[in-house]
Protein backbone atom coordinates (compact mmCIF):
# COMPACT_ATOMS: atom_id res chain seq x y z
CA UNK A 1 0.00 0.00 0.00
CA UNK A 2 1.40 3.57 -0.81
CA UNK A 3 2.59 5.59 2.25
CA UNK A 4 0.24 8.44 1.29
CA UNK A 5 -3.84 7.74 2.04
CA UNK A 6 -5.11 7.18 -1.33
CA UNK A 7 -8.98 7.11 -2.66
CA UNK A 8 -9.17 2.89 -3.03
CA UNK A 9 -7.54 2.40 0.68
CA UNK A 10 -11.08 3.37 1.89
CA UNK A 11 -12.51 0.20 0.66
CA UNK A 12 -9.53 -1.93 1.21
CA UNK A 13 -8.75 -0.92 4.94
CA UNK A 14 -12.93 -2.06 5.58
CA UNK A 15 -12.09 -5.23 3.24
CA UNK A 16 -8.58 -6.13 5.14
CA UNK A 17 -10.07 -5.46 9.11
CA UNK A 18 -14.14 -6.52 8.22
CA UNK A 19 -14.65 -8.47 4.92
CA UNK A 20 -18.21 -9.59 6.21
CA UNK A 21 -19.41 -6.16 7.25
CA UNK A 22 -22.48 -4.67 5.21
CA UNK A 23 -20.90 -1.93 3.07
CA UNK A 24 -24.21 -1.33 0.85
CA UNK A 25 -27.49 -2.57 0.76
CA UNK A 26 -29.48 -1.73 -2.46
CA UNK A 27 -33.06 -3.43 -2.76
CA UNK A 28 -32.74 -6.95 -1.79
CA UNK A 29 -28.98 -6.90 -2.81
CA UNK A 30 -26.20 -7.01 -0.02
CA UNK A 31 -22.61 -5.87 -0.75
CA UNK A 32 -20.09 -6.56 2.23
CA UNK A 33 -16.74 -4.38 2.63
CA UNK A 34 -14.86 -6.93 0.78
CA UNK A 35 -17.08 -7.66 -1.96
CA UNK A 36 -17.23 -3.89 -2.77
CA UNK A 37 -13.50 -3.92 -2.94
CA UNK A 38 -13.14 -6.84 -4.93
CA UNK A 39 -15.87 -5.18 -7.65
CA UNK A 40 -13.73 -1.99 -7.32
CA UNK A 41 -10.63 -4.13 -8.37
CA UNK A 42 -12.32 -6.10 -11.39
CA UNK A 43 -13.63 -3.18 -12.55
CA UNK A 44 -10.25 -1.51 -12.75
CA UNK A 45 -9.38 -4.31 -14.77
CA UNK A 46 -11.86 -4.25 -17.57
CA UNK A 47 -11.97 -0.74 -17.60
CA UNK A 48 -7.98 -0.94 -17.94
CA UNK A 49 -7.99 -3.78 -20.25
CA UNK A 50 -10.93 -3.56 -21.94
CA UNK A 51 -11.91 -0.37 -22.22
CA UNK A 52 -8.19 1.20 -22.76
CA UNK A 53 -8.88 3.72 -20.06
CA UNK A 54 -5.63 5.28 -18.74
CA UNK A 55 -4.73 8.02 -16.05
CA UNK A 56 -6.31 11.33 -16.82
CA UNK A 57 -8.82 9.88 -18.59
CA UNK A 58 -12.76 10.31 -18.00
CA UNK A 59 -15.36 7.96 -18.19
CA UNK A 60 -19.39 9.29 -18.04
CA UNK A 61 -22.40 7.37 -16.06
CA UNK A 62 -25.87 8.65 -17.35
CA UNK A 63 -28.15 6.48 -14.68
CA UNK A 64 -30.12 6.42 -11.38
CA UNK A 65 -28.06 5.82 -8.53
CA UNK A 66 -26.46 2.29 -8.71
CA UNK A 67 -24.18 0.40 -6.56
CA UNK A 68 -21.77 0.03 -9.13
CA UNK A 69 -21.44 3.72 -9.50
CA UNK A 70 -19.72 3.62 -6.59
CA UNK A 71 -17.45 0.82 -7.87
CA UNK A 72 -16.93 3.08 -10.90
CA UNK A 73 -15.31 5.82 -8.82
CA UNK A 74 -13.05 3.60 -6.76
CA UNK A 75 -12.14 1.55 -9.77
CA UNK A 76 -11.01 4.30 -12.08
CA UNK A 77 -9.46 6.42 -9.10
CA UNK A 78 -6.74 3.08 -9.18
CA UNK A 79 -6.24 3.83 -12.58
CA UNK A 80 -5.67 7.73 -11.77
CA UNK A 81 -8.56 8.22 -13.78
CA UNK A 82 -12.31 10.11 -13.65
CA UNK A 83 -15.54 9.89 -12.99
CA UNK A 84 -17.74 12.15 -15.00
CA UNK A 85 -21.24 11.58 -12.80
CA UNK A 86 -24.29 13.12 -15.66
CA UNK A 87 -27.40 14.57 -14.55
CA UNK A 88 -30.07 12.46 -15.82
CA UNK A 89 -32.47 15.70 -15.60
CA UNK A 90 -30.82 17.81 -18.00
CA UNK A 91 -31.86 17.98 -21.61
CA UNK A 92 -29.78 15.93 -24.32
CA UNK A 93 -27.98 19.37 -25.88
CA UNK A 94 -26.85 19.85 -21.90
CA UNK A 95 -25.31 16.49 -22.02
CA UNK A 96 -23.74 16.82 -24.96
CA UNK A 97 -22.11 19.75 -23.81
CA UNK A 98 -20.84 18.23 -21.18
CA UNK A 99 -19.38 15.03 -23.28
CA UNK A 100 -18.01 18.20 -25.81
CA UNK A 101 -15.98 19.80 -22.90
CA UNK A 102 -14.67 16.91 -20.92
CA UNK A 103 -14.26 14.11 -23.93
CA UNK A 104 -14.90 10.85 -21.78
CA UNK A 105 -13.26 7.60 -22.81
CA UNK A 106 -16.80 5.78 -22.53
CA UNK A 107 -20.57 6.64 -21.47
CA UNK A 108 -21.47 4.01 -19.17
CA UNK A 109 -25.20 3.47 -17.86
CA UNK A 110 -27.72 1.70 -16.37
CA UNK A 111 -31.16 0.23 -17.76
CA UNK A 112 -33.74 3.02 -17.15
CA UNK A 113 -30.77 5.16 -19.64
CA UNK A 114 -29.55 2.44 -21.43
CA UNK A 115 -31.24 4.46 -25.00
CA UNK A 116 -30.43 7.48 -24.18
CA UNK A 117 -26.84 7.10 -22.46
CA UNK A 118 -26.37 4.65 -26.17
CA UNK A 119 -27.60 7.55 -28.43
CA UNK A 120 -25.72 10.13 -26.84
CA UNK A 121 -22.42 7.83 -27.01
CA UNK A 122 -23.29 7.02 -30.72
CA UNK A 123 -23.15 10.62 -31.64
CA UNK A 124 -19.98 11.17 -30.31
CA UNK A 125 -18.31 8.28 -31.45
CA UNK A 126 -17.94 6.77 -27.98
CA UNK A 127 -18.22 3.35 -26.71
CA UNK A 128 -20.98 3.00 -23.99
CA UNK A 129 -21.67 -0.07 -21.78
CA UNK A 130 -23.92 -1.39 -18.93
CA UNK A 131 -22.74 -0.62 -15.50
CA UNK A 132 -23.77 -3.87 -14.11
CA UNK A 133 -21.17 -5.51 -16.37
CA UNK A 134 -18.36 -3.52 -15.03
CA UNK A 135 -17.68 -5.54 -12.26
CA UNK A 136 -18.09 -9.33 -13.43
CA UNK A 137 -14.84 -11.54 -14.27
CA UNK A 138 -12.09 -9.58 -14.64
CA UNK A 139 -9.68 -8.84 -17.34
CA UNK A 140 -6.31 -11.18 -17.89
CA UNK A 141 -4.19 -9.44 -15.11
CA UNK A 142 -4.34 -6.42 -12.56
CA UNK A 143 -5.05 -2.98 -13.29
CA UNK A 144 -2.11 -1.05 -12.68
CA UNK A 145 -1.91 1.18 -9.56
CA UNK A 146 -1.59 4.89 -10.45
CA UNK A 147 -3.34 6.58 -7.12
CA UNK A 148 -2.26 8.97 -6.05
CA UNK A 149 -3.69 12.07 -3.87
CA UNK A 150 -3.14 14.88 -6.86
CA UNK A 151 -4.82 12.57 -8.88
CA UNK A 152 -8.03 13.81 -10.09
CA UNK A 153 -10.87 11.57 -9.45
CA UNK A 154 -14.22 13.19 -9.86
CA UNK A 155 -15.28 15.75 -12.43
CA UNK A 156 -18.73 17.20 -11.50
CA UNK A 157 -20.44 20.29 -13.42
CA UNK A 158 -21.83 23.35 -11.79
CA UNK A 159 -25.98 23.56 -12.07
CA UNK A 160 -25.35 26.45 -14.06
CA UNK A 161 -27.84 28.89 -12.86
CA UNK A 162 -25.53 31.94 -13.94
CA UNK A 163 -24.04 30.50 -16.96
CA UNK A 164 -22.53 28.04 -19.02
CA UNK A 165 -21.99 25.03 -16.21
CA UNK A 166 -18.37 24.68 -15.51
CA UNK A 167 -16.23 21.09 -14.89
CA UNK A 168 -15.16 21.10 -11.05
CA UNK A 169 -12.05 18.93 -10.64
CA UNK A 170 -11.81 16.86 -7.63
CA UNK A 171 -8.70 15.09 -6.64
CA UNK A 172 -8.57 11.80 -4.63
CA UNK A 173 -7.25 14.39 -2.07
CA UNK A 174 -9.75 16.31 -2.46
CA UNK A 175 -12.31 13.97 -1.20
CA UNK A 176 -10.50 12.04 1.17
CA UNK A 177 -10.31 15.62 3.06
CA UNK A 178 -14.12 16.13 2.57
CA UNK A 179 -14.82 12.73 3.66
CA UNK A 180 -12.71 13.27 7.09
CA UNK A 181 -14.71 16.58 7.80
CA UNK A 182 -17.96 15.17 6.89
CA UNK A 183 -17.48 11.76 9.62
CA UNK A 184 -16.10 13.93 12.31
CA UNK A 185 -19.01 16.57 12.29
CA UNK A 186 -21.52 13.84 11.47
CA UNK A 187 -19.77 11.71 14.44
CA UNK A 188 -19.95 8.73 11.66
CA UNK A 189 -19.07 5.52 12.48
CA UNK A 190 -19.31 1.81 11.79
CA UNK A 191 -22.29 1.41 13.68
CA UNK A 192 -24.33 3.85 11.36
CA UNK A 193 -26.72 3.09 9.01
CA UNK A 194 -26.74 6.10 6.16
CA UNK A 195 -29.86 5.96 3.74
CA UNK A 196 -29.00 7.44 1.00
CA UNK A 197 -31.38 8.62 -1.79
CA UNK A 198 -30.80 11.94 -3.46
CA UNK A 199 -29.03 11.84 -6.84
CA UNK A 200 -25.15 10.62 -7.06
CA UNK A 201 -24.50 12.47 -9.86
CA UNK A 202 -24.31 15.67 -7.55
CA UNK A 203 -21.42 15.87 -4.55
CA UNK A 204 -24.53 16.45 -2.23
CA UNK A 205 -25.52 13.03 -2.51
CA UNK A 206 -22.76 11.37 -3.25
CA UNK A 207 -19.93 13.05 -1.08
CA UNK A 208 -22.10 14.65 2.18
CA UNK A 209 -22.83 11.13 3.33
CA UNK A 210 -22.45 8.42 0.95
CA UNK A 211 -18.57 8.78 0.99
CA UNK A 212 -17.78 9.45 4.17
CA UNK A 213 -20.33 6.52 5.26
CA UNK A 214 -18.04 4.08 3.64
CA UNK A 215 -15.05 6.73 4.88
CA UNK A 216 -16.26 5.21 8.41
CA UNK A 217 -17.58 2.03 7.62
CA UNK A 218 -20.95 2.16 8.21
CA UNK A 219 -23.73 0.91 5.96
CA UNK A 220 -25.50 2.55 3.31
CA UNK A 221 -28.86 1.97 2.08
CA UNK A 222 -28.58 3.10 -1.53
CA UNK A 223 -32.32 4.07 -3.04
CA UNK A 224 -32.52 4.31 -6.97
CA UNK A 225 -34.03 7.49 -6.34
CA UNK A 226 -36.22 9.59 -3.89
CA UNK A 227 -39.94 8.70 -3.76
CA UNK A 228 -41.51 10.13 -0.27
CA UNK A 229 -43.69 6.95 0.18
CA UNK A 230 -40.73 5.03 0.09
CA UNK A 231 -38.35 6.99 1.90
CA UNK A 232 -40.89 6.91 4.70
CA UNK A 233 -41.56 3.13 4.25
CA UNK A 234 -37.31 2.62 4.49
CA UNK A 235 -36.95 4.58 7.57
CA UNK A 236 -39.32 1.89 9.63
CA UNK A 237 -37.69 -0.98 7.73
CA UNK A 238 -34.37 -0.09 7.48
CA UNK A 239 -33.96 2.13 10.35
CA UNK A 240 -31.64 4.54 9.35
CA UNK A 241 -29.39 6.43 11.89
CA UNK A 242 -28.82 9.63 9.26
CA UNK A 243 -30.28 10.90 5.78
CA UNK A 244 -29.45 13.55 3.32
CA UNK A 245 -32.46 15.41 2.23
CA UNK A 246 -32.85 18.57 0.69
CA UNK A 247 -35.95 21.36 1.33
CA UNK A 248 -37.97 19.87 -1.71
CA UNK A 249 -37.35 16.38 -0.54
CA UNK A 250 -38.11 17.78 3.17
CA UNK A 251 -41.39 19.01 2.21
CA UNK A 252 -42.37 16.22 0.23
CA UNK A 253 -42.15 13.90 3.25
CA UNK A 254 -43.83 15.97 5.65
CA UNK A 255 -46.94 16.97 3.43
CA UNK A 256 -47.32 12.75 2.16
CA UNK A 257 -50.43 10.95 3.22
CA UNK A 258 -47.81 8.52 5.65
CA UNK A 259 -45.97 11.22 7.43
CA UNK A 260 -48.01 11.69 10.62
CA UNK A 261 -47.33 7.32 11.36
CA UNK A 262 -44.22 6.90 10.07
CA UNK A 263 -41.40 5.68 12.44
CA UNK A 264 -38.73 8.25 12.51
CA UNK A 265 -37.55 7.13 15.83
CA UNK A 266 -34.05 5.40 14.57
CA UNK A 267 -33.00 8.77 13.41
CA UNK A 268 -30.64 10.24 15.47
CA UNK A 269 -30.68 13.77 12.58
CA UNK A 270 -31.10 14.21 9.10
CA UNK A 271 -28.77 16.69 7.17
CA UNK A 272 -29.97 18.91 4.63
CA UNK A 273 -27.48 20.23 2.19
CA UNK A 274 -29.23 24.15 0.90
CA UNK A 275 -27.82 27.44 2.02
CA UNK A 276 -31.33 28.20 3.82
CA UNK A 277 -34.09 25.76 5.07
CA UNK A 278 -37.63 26.86 4.84
CA UNK A 279 -38.81 27.09 8.92
CA UNK A 280 -41.81 24.97 8.31
CA UNK A 281 -39.92 21.68 7.32
CA UNK A 282 -37.45 22.15 9.52
CA UNK A 283 -40.06 22.73 12.04
CA UNK A 284 -41.92 19.41 11.24
CA UNK A 285 -38.98 16.91 12.01
CA UNK A 286 -37.96 19.26 14.90
CA UNK A 287 -41.74 18.54 16.31
CA UNK A 288 -40.93 14.85 16.16
CA UNK A 289 -37.77 15.10 17.72
CA UNK A 290 -35.63 14.46 15.07
CA UNK A 291 -33.07 17.54 14.57
CA UNK A 292 -32.21 19.43 11.04
CA UNK A 293 -28.80 19.76 10.52
CA UNK A 294 -27.67 22.59 7.99
CA UNK A 295 -24.36 21.71 5.63
CA UNK A 296 -23.54 24.49 3.80
CA UNK A 297 -21.11 24.32 0.31
CA UNK A 298 -20.93 24.24 -3.42
CA UNK A 299 -19.72 22.11 -5.89
CA UNK A 300 -16.63 23.51 -5.95
CA UNK A 301 -15.45 23.07 -1.76
CA UNK A 302 -16.55 19.57 -1.24
CA UNK A 303 -19.37 19.93 -0.44
CA UNK A 304 -18.90 19.49 3.11
CA UNK A 305 -18.10 22.94 3.92
CA UNK A 306 -19.97 24.99 7.33
CA UNK A 307 -21.82 22.48 9.30
CA UNK A 308 -24.62 22.79 11.72
CA UNK A 309 -24.12 19.72 13.99
CA UNK A 310 -27.57 17.97 16.02
CA UNK A 311 -26.53 19.82 19.03
CA UNK A 312 -27.15 23.14 17.72
CA UNK A 313 -30.23 22.44 15.81
CA UNK A 314 -32.91 22.91 17.54
CA UNK A 315 -30.81 26.18 19.19
CA UNK A 316 -29.83 27.53 15.70
CA UNK A 317 -32.23 27.12 13.42
CA UNK A 318 -31.96 29.05 10.39
CA UNK A 319 -28.17 29.27 10.39
CA UNK A 320 -25.44 26.89 8.72
CA UNK A 321 -23.42 26.63 11.56
CA UNK A 322 -19.85 26.34 11.61
CA UNK A 323 -16.79 25.94 9.92
CA UNK A 324 -16.13 22.03 9.21
CA UNK A 325 -12.29 20.97 10.39
CA UNK A 326 -9.69 22.06 8.24
CA UNK A 327 -12.23 24.68 7.09
CA UNK A 328 -10.73 28.26 6.79
CA UNK A 329 -13.84 30.69 6.71
CA UNK A 330 -13.41 34.57 5.67
CA UNK A 331 -16.39 37.42 4.62
CA UNK A 332 -15.41 39.95 2.20
CA UNK A 333 -16.30 43.49 1.06
CA UNK A 334 -18.49 43.37 4.54
CA UNK A 335 -21.39 46.01 4.84
CA UNK A 336 -23.40 46.23 7.98
CA UNK A 337 -21.78 43.14 8.80
CA UNK A 338 -22.60 41.15 5.99
CA UNK A 339 -20.14 40.28 3.70
CA UNK A 340 -19.22 37.61 0.22
CA UNK A 341 -18.24 34.01 1.93
CA UNK A 342 -14.91 32.84 1.34
CA UNK A 343 -13.58 29.42 1.81
CA UNK A 344 -10.19 27.83 1.82
CA UNK A 345 -9.63 24.34 2.62
CA UNK A 346 -8.29 21.15 1.34
CA UNK A 347 -11.36 19.82 0.14
CA UNK A 348 -12.20 23.25 -1.99
CA UNK A 349 -10.92 22.07 -5.69
CA UNK A 350 -8.35 24.13 -7.16
CA UNK A 351 -9.32 24.29 -10.88
CA UNK A 352 -12.06 23.68 -13.37
CA UNK A 353 -12.06 21.26 -16.34
CA UNK A 354 -9.24 21.42 -17.76
CA UNK A 355 -7.38 24.09 -16.12
CA UNK A 356 -9.16 27.18 -14.99
CA UNK A 357 -8.35 28.39 -11.56
CA UNK A 358 -11.18 27.81 -9.12
CA UNK A 359 -9.41 29.76 -6.28
CA UNK A 360 -7.50 33.45 -6.05
CA UNK A 361 -3.83 33.25 -5.36
CA UNK A 362 -4.06 33.19 -1.98
CA UNK A 363 -6.29 30.29 -2.44
CA UNK A 364 -9.62 31.04 -1.17
CA UNK A 365 -12.98 30.01 -3.13
CA UNK A 366 -15.02 33.38 -3.62
CA UNK A 367 -18.51 31.48 -3.01
CA UNK A 368 -20.76 34.79 -4.01
CA UNK A 369 -23.19 33.83 -1.18
CA UNK A 370 -23.15 36.68 1.41
CA UNK A 371 -23.56 35.89 5.30
CA UNK A 372 -23.12 37.49 8.44
CA UNK A 373 -21.67 35.70 11.52
CA UNK A 374 -23.12 35.69 14.76
CA UNK A 375 -20.98 36.04 18.20
CA UNK A 376 -20.78 32.95 18.79
CA UNK A 377 -19.10 32.11 15.16
CA UNK A 378 -22.30 30.55 13.68
CA UNK A 379 -22.56 31.77 10.11
CA UNK A 380 -26.01 32.63 8.51
CA UNK A 381 -26.47 32.59 5.00
CA UNK A 382 -28.73 36.01 3.76
CA UNK A 383 -28.62 35.42 -0.54
CA UNK A 384 -26.58 35.54 -3.29
CA UNK A 385 -24.49 38.38 -4.01
CA UNK A 386 -25.73 38.65 -7.42
CA UNK A 387 -29.25 38.64 -5.87
CA UNK A 388 -28.97 41.80 -3.46
CA UNK A 389 -31.45 44.47 -4.15
CA UNK A 390 -30.32 47.94 -3.25
CA UNK A 391 -33.71 49.73 -2.99
CA UNK A 392 -33.63 53.27 -1.79
CA UNK A 393 -29.88 52.72 -0.87
CA UNK A 394 -30.89 50.02 1.63
CA UNK A 395 -29.18 46.64 1.04
CA UNK A 396 -32.17 43.45 0.97
CA UNK A 397 -31.70 39.96 1.01
CA UNK A 398 -34.21 38.26 -0.71
CA UNK A 399 -33.98 34.93 1.24
CA UNK A 400 -35.21 36.88 4.27
CA UNK A 401 -38.08 37.51 2.64
CA UNK A 402 -38.49 34.22 0.90
CA UNK A 403 -37.92 32.24 4.13
CA UNK A 404 -41.27 34.44 5.67
CA UNK A 405 -42.98 33.82 2.50
CA UNK A 406 -42.53 30.22 2.17
CA UNK A 407 -44.67 30.11 5.49
CA UNK A 408 -47.46 31.34 4.64
CA UNK A 409 -50.10 28.69 4.41
CA UNK A 410 -51.40 29.44 0.90
CA UNK A 411 -48.30 29.43 -0.67
CA UNK A 412 -46.37 26.49 -2.22
CA UNK A 413 -42.99 28.45 -3.37
CA UNK A 414 -41.52 31.67 -4.18
CA UNK A 415 -38.60 33.97 -5.22
CA UNK A 416 -38.01 37.28 -4.38
CA UNK A 417 -36.03 39.82 -6.73
CA UNK A 418 -35.28 43.17 -7.21
CA UNK A 419 -36.06 44.90 -10.64
CA UNK A 420 -35.31 48.05 -12.41
CA UNK A 421 -37.28 51.12 -10.73
CA UNK A 422 -37.14 55.17 -11.43
CA UNK A 423 -37.51 56.46 -8.33
CA UNK A 424 -35.92 54.00 -5.82
CA UNK A 425 -33.39 52.27 -8.25
CA UNK A 426 -34.66 48.50 -7.56
CA UNK A 427 -38.22 47.47 -6.25
CA UNK A 428 -39.15 44.73 -4.82
CA UNK A 429 -40.80 41.79 -6.57
CA UNK A 430 -41.93 38.50 -4.82
CA UNK A 431 -42.75 35.87 -7.44
CA UNK A 432 -45.25 33.54 -5.69
CA UNK A 433 -46.88 29.96 -6.23
CA UNK A 434 -49.79 29.11 -4.69
CA UNK A 435 -51.06 25.87 -3.26
CA UNK A 436 -53.55 23.92 -5.49
CA UNK A 437 -57.09 25.99 -3.67
CA UNK A 438 -54.93 28.99 -2.05
CA UNK A 439 -55.97 32.66 -2.97
CA UNK A 440 -54.45 35.58 -1.05
CA UNK A 441 -54.54 38.86 -1.50
CA UNK A 442 -51.34 41.53 -1.66
CA UNK A 443 -52.32 43.13 1.63
CA UNK A 444 -52.79 40.04 3.35
CA UNK A 445 -49.23 38.84 2.47
CA UNK A 446 -47.92 42.60 3.38
CA UNK A 447 -49.78 42.29 6.70
CA UNK A 448 -48.06 38.99 7.21
CA UNK A 449 -44.55 39.83 6.51
CA UNK A 450 -44.98 43.18 8.39
CA UNK A 451 -45.13 41.31 11.64
CA UNK A 452 -41.38 40.66 11.56
CA UNK A 453 -39.95 43.30 8.45
CA UNK A 454 -38.89 46.61 8.11
CA UNK A 455 -41.45 48.41 5.98
CA UNK A 456 -38.77 49.19 3.42
CA UNK A 457 -38.09 45.36 2.88
CA UNK A 458 -41.74 44.69 2.05
CA UNK A 459 -42.34 43.55 -1.96
CA UNK A 460 -43.75 46.48 -3.91
CA UNK A 461 -46.04 44.12 -5.98
CA UNK A 462 -46.71 39.82 -5.86
CA UNK A 463 -46.95 38.40 -9.17
CA UNK A 464 -48.61 35.00 -9.32
CA UNK A 465 -46.78 32.13 -11.09
CA UNK A 466 -48.11 28.51 -11.97
CA UNK A 467 -44.08 27.76 -11.64
CA UNK A 468 -40.82 29.40 -11.05
CA UNK A 469 -38.46 28.05 -13.84
CA UNK A 470 -35.72 26.18 -12.61
CA UNK A 471 -32.48 24.35 -12.86
CA UNK A 472 -32.57 20.48 -13.34
CA UNK A 473 -31.32 20.61 -9.78
CA UNK A 474 -34.85 22.97 -8.56
CA UNK A 475 -32.57 25.79 -8.33
CA UNK A 476 -34.48 28.46 -9.20
CA UNK A 477 -33.31 30.85 -12.29
CA UNK A 478 -33.48 34.06 -11.20
CA UNK A 479 -31.55 35.30 -14.21
CA UNK A 480 -34.81 33.55 -16.34
CA UNK A 481 -37.14 35.24 -13.87
CA UNK A 482 -35.86 38.99 -13.71
CA UNK A 483 -36.12 38.98 -17.70
CA UNK A 484 -39.36 37.94 -17.78
CA UNK A 485 -40.63 40.53 -14.44
CA UNK A 486 -38.50 43.20 -16.07
CA UNK A 487 -40.23 46.44 -16.76
CA UNK A 488 -39.84 46.22 -20.93
CA UNK A 489 -41.18 43.02 -20.83
CA UNK A 490 -44.75 44.81 -20.12
CA UNK A 491 -47.00 45.19 -17.17
CA UNK A 492 -46.29 42.49 -14.57
CA UNK A 493 -49.24 40.33 -13.97
CA UNK A 494 -51.66 40.43 -10.81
Amino acid sequence: MKSAVVLPDVLLRHAAARPQATALCFGERRFSYGELARRAECAAARLWHDGGVRAGDRVAYLGLNHPDQLTLLFALARIGAMLVPMNFRLAPPEWEAVLADCTPRAVLHDEAWREAARALAQRYGLASHDIEALAGEPAPGAAPDHAAPSAPALLVYTSGTTGRPKGAVHTQANLLANMAAAQAVQSLDAADVVATMLPMFHVGGLCIQTLPALYAGASVILHARFEPGAALAGFERDRPTLTLQVPATLRALVEHPDWAAADLSSLRAVWAGSSTLPHQWVQAFHARGVPVCNVYGATETGPFSIALPPAQAFSHAGSCGWPAPGVELRLAHLQQEVGEVLLRAPNVVQHYWPEQPARDAEGWFHTGDLARLAADGSCTIVGRAKDMIISGGENIYPAEIENLLAEHPDIAECAVLGVEDARWGEAVVAAVVLRPGGAVADDALDAFLRQRLARYKLPRRYVRLEALPKTALGKVQKAALRSRLAPQAGPLPS
